[in-house]
């Protein structure tokens, strides 16, 4: 016995394979996505980037960075580590999505940040990287050697997601 299939028609009288093909998408701006890494240790320090590149050029930030088209944000995150710092099969949770305007300057970008605890590990600054290393961490004040400055020295809006994940 052939099973029938009916077809659902919207409002307008349309199937979605007739409301797919005459879709506008251009109708809706888009976001660029990102994936940010909150990478801390068993030893209290969290991991940080420092940017060569602008915007915050010279500044500390999370690793992290753009997703490539069609690819999952999760793996974005992965990847981006591994490209900045060199830590691959890292296992990570969500931690939000950060959608708040003007977080980045280059336009409207949404993240979403990820972390993670791991044993520490050797890490060396690649891609955009200028530098990467461990950073101690006690209440809101950061420090590697003779760096010391708060979660609201961090580019972007890190400090907002480094807060969100130490809850």
């Amino acid at each position: 016995m052939k099973k029938e299939v009916m077809k659902m028609l919207d409002k307008n009288g349309l199937s979605e394979e007739e409301y797919l093909k005459q879709y506008d998408d251009s109708k809706y701006p888009k976001p660029s996505l990102t994936a940010d890494n909150v990478i801390l240790s068993d030893t209290h320090e969290i991991l940080l980037v420092k940017r060569g590149n602008h915007p915050f050029l010279g500044k500390w930030a999370l690793p992290g960075g753009f997703a490539n088209k069609n690819e999952p944000l999760e793996e974005t995150a992965a990847r981006e580590l591994f490209e900045e710092t060199g830590l691959e099969g890292v296992k990570e949770k969500l931690v939000g999505v950060y959608s708040k305007p003007n977080r980045d300057p280059r336009g409207w970008v949404v993240s979403a940040a990820y972390k993670a605890f791991i044993k520490k590990a050797d890490v060396k600054a690649g891609d955009d990287a200028s530098a990467a290393c461990w950073f101690k961490i006690s209440g809101e004040t950061l420090t590697h050697g003779d760096i010391a400055m708060t979660f609201d020295d961090l580019a972007f809006d890190h400090a907002d997601i480094v807060r969100d994940a130490l809850k």
